[in-house]
């Protein structure tokens, strides 16, 4: 079973558990497979939840071994916003029965990356720009956005200097 069944599986399991629909979008490092990028693997689900319990859903994790942060909303997360739209934008990559995973667009999966901007979340939202192709001025475009639609805070020098950092090392590749 590759990385990408066994995240199927175990939330599979939950909803048939539960009876009860999930639907969430997938934006940690456990989207990573459905980006066609090597898994680097976690015992650590990040995702929004669109529709499900949350609670359940975070305890049935944790019972299987499973950390997770889990939101309505994950813009939350950080003082940076994600880029209006990002949950229009999300793409299908799971759907029977009461599961549907969704991840977020490459541009907006890398923005949410650099939001945090680790040296692991610059590596995988690197990964991600390259596999799929990811243009510059289309990233441009939702860094602008998300500028404008973040409160001014220090943690936008930050975030600036870190997607600087990262549209270099892109334009390296």
């Amino acid at each position: 079973m590759n990385d990408k069944e066994k995240i199927l599986e175990l939330l599979k399991q939950f909803v048939i558990e539960k009876k009860e629909p999930l639907e969430l979008i997938l934006v940690g490092a456990l989207a990573l497979p459905f980006y066609d990028v090597e898994f680097r693997f976690t015992y650590d689900l990040d995702a929004e939840i669109q529709q499900g319990n949350i609670e359940d859903l975070y305890f049935y994790l944790k019972s299987k071994g499973f950390e997770s942060d889990l939101s309505e909303n994950v813009s939350g997360w950080s003082v940076i916003s994600m880029p209006s739209g990002y949950r229009e934008r999300s793409q299908i990559v799971y759907q029977r029965d009461l599961l549907t995973i969704k991840i977020l667009s490459p541009e907006d999966y890398i923005i949410m990356k650099l939001r945090r901007g680790t040296t692991q979340d610059i590596e995988d939202a690197l990964a991600v720009a390259i596999r799929k192709k990811v243009k510059k001025q289309d990233l441009d475009v939702l860094y602008e956005k998300v500028l404008k639609d973040s409160i001014k805070d220090t943690a936008l020098f930050n975030f600036k200097k870190i997607y600087a950092l990262f549209i270099e090392e892109l334009l390296k590749k």
